[in-house]
């Protein structure tokens, strides 16, 4: 079993910064791609941000050159640094893993943490 625990959200005004943290219990953390998905209200939970075990990322273009996915895997942890954000990030957010090669349906998540960003 995997678990993932989501920090860091909360309401920012536009322009501003956010850093999302997830904390993960896996054995072999090291192993797994990790990622944040965010999912606003009325639409489709959206890939935001991937980080493989080897540390090649791949962002959505709505957040490139935004945002930024990093991993520490002496600490088991991935984080997603939110910068210049927009009202329209405004969503929960949600940390990932999976194995690579693996049924997407094995995936693990976190329980999200919201993040609005407002005036």
């Amino acid at each position: 079993q995997v678990q993932l625990v989501e920090s860091g959200g909360g309401l920012v005004q536009p322009g501003r910064s956010l850093r999302l943290s997830c904390a993960a219990s896996a054995t072999f953390f090291s192993i797994y791609t990790m990622g944040w998905y965010r999912q606003a209200p009325g639409k489709q939970r959206e890939l935001v941000a991937t980080i493989s075990s080897g540390g090649a990322t791949k962002y959505a273009d709505s957040v490139k050159g935004r945002f930024t996915i990093s991993r520490d895997n002496a600490k088991n942890t991935v984080s997603l640094q939110m910068d210049s954000l927009k009202p329209e990030d405004t969503a929960i957010y949600y940390c990932n893993a999976n194995i690579p090669g693996t049924d997407r349906s094995n995936d693990y998540w976190g329980q999200g943490t919201q993040v609005t960003v407002s005036s």
